[in-house]
């Protein structure tokens, strides 16, 4: 293969991939030209990227909208069977669960500035609404924050610039200024705390999870109603995730 043959494959690999995330984000599915807007493509372009990727079984087309394909499902069952994190993650999220009686996740960063679940335990106190594995959520709200702690100064920056002004569904306004030092405080502190963030009426203690190098590359939580998880726990919860944090990344 030529060099010239190399990189014409590599920027189509990439254009198949822009399209399989733009699809990502439309679970109902999507027309074919709003498909191209949102990958920045010509209509015939991806038009036979959809067409390659419904052979496959990546891509499922009906009544003229095309969504998700459930070949997708083998790449994720690989990677949830195979990857170390997710599991040495499960006997971790276990103990927690049962310990505290809440709901018990691991995330980790994807591309962008979002986080997916990868591993949850539900606890015997569970929540009020359903968060499914491979589910993608925002990086500056809720557990996102300790993962977005982590990023270099000109990541985080630019997060910070990307997502504020914003309004949690407690109502907290949050600016450019209260986001920014609450990151600088997750990072000193080693957890994150976040109520009503991104769904009202609970709330959640994370912490980054570490490799044996000390690289973070996760972040291990545990959340639950109000009800379930008043403020004056939040204390000793912090310790039981940071402990949990570090079991997790010895095993890795």
């Amino acid at each position: 293969m030529t060099t010239g043959e190399s990189a014409t494959s590599m920027r189509s690999l990439g254009r198949a991939i822009d399209v399989l995330e733009v699809l990502e984000s439309a679970p109902s599915g999507l027309r074919l030209s709003e498909i191209a807007r949102r990958a920045d493509l010509h209509v015939a372009t991806a038009q036979r990227i959809l067409v390659a990727l419904e052979q496959r079984g990546r891509v499922e087309r009906d009544d003229n909208r095309y969504r998700a394909g459930v070949g997708l499902l083998f790449g994720a069952h690989a990677y949830l069977t195979g990857s170390p994190l997710v599991l040495n993650a499960r006997p971790v999220l276990q103990d927690l669960a049962a310990s505290t009686e809440l709901t018990a996740s691991v995330f980790v960063k994807t591309a962008g500035f979002d986080r997916a679940v990868i591993a949850r335990v539900v606890g015997s106190d569970p929540l009020r609404y359903e968060l499914p594995v491979g589910e993608r959520l925002p990086l500056h709200v809720g557990a996102g924050k300790t993962l977005a702690a982590q990023l270099d100064d000109e990541d985080r920056e630019r997060l910070v610039a990307e997502v504020t002004p914003y309004v949690a569904a407690s109502g907290k306004e949050w600016t450019a200024a209260t986001l920014r030092d609450e990151l600088e405080r997750v990072r000193a502190q080693g957890y994150a705390v976040a109520s009503g963030e991104r769904v009202l009426g609970t709330r959640s203690v994370s912490a980054p999870v570490r490799n044996p190098d000390g690289q973070p590359v996760a972040a291990i939580q545990v959340t639950g109603t109000l009800e379930a998880f008043p403020e004056d726990r939040v204390p000793a919860l912090a310790a039981v995730i940071r402990n949990a944090a570090d079991r997790l990344g010895r095993q890795l």
